[in-house]
């Protein structure tokens, strides 16, 4: 535990998240596709292999119009993401927003992320 009273297992740190631009176009050029009703994942193995799964978001302005309701995507995202990290291969995940999004609560979402996730594996 640290001093947060966090595990570090089941943390979200920086080597765990796509951040730059061409990280995120090198998942959009040859994605594989997970279609949930709400969300989507894209991912890709790793190249070169780490030894986690990384995250990215893509939650589009045109699904999720009020910054709180993206912002609530993103922190249920990321919060299921960083519970299976561990579990996941080594591959790059991004999530992407569908039409509809928002009409959902959050354990509909967490639901369906945790199914997606589980396709993984």
């Amino acid at each position: 535990m640290t001093a947060t009273g966090q595990d570090p297992a089941h943390g979200f740190p920086r080597s765990a998240r796509l951040l730059a631009g061409p990280e995120y176009q090198r998942v959009f050029a040859r994605a594989r596709r997970i279609p949930g009703t709400w969300v989507m994942l894209l991912y890709r193995p790793q190249d070169p292999v780490t030894d986690t799964a990384r995250l990215g978001l893509a939650i589009s302005k045109k699904h999720a119009r009020r910054a709180v309701d993206r912002n609530r995507l993103k922190r249920i995202a990321r919060e299921a993401f960083r519970l299976r990290r561990q579990a996941l291969p080594p591959v790059d995940i991004i999530v992407l927003s569908r039409a509809g999004v928002t009409g959902a609560d959050r354990a509909e979402l967490r639901a369906e992320l945790d199914r997606l996730l589980e396709k993984l594996q």
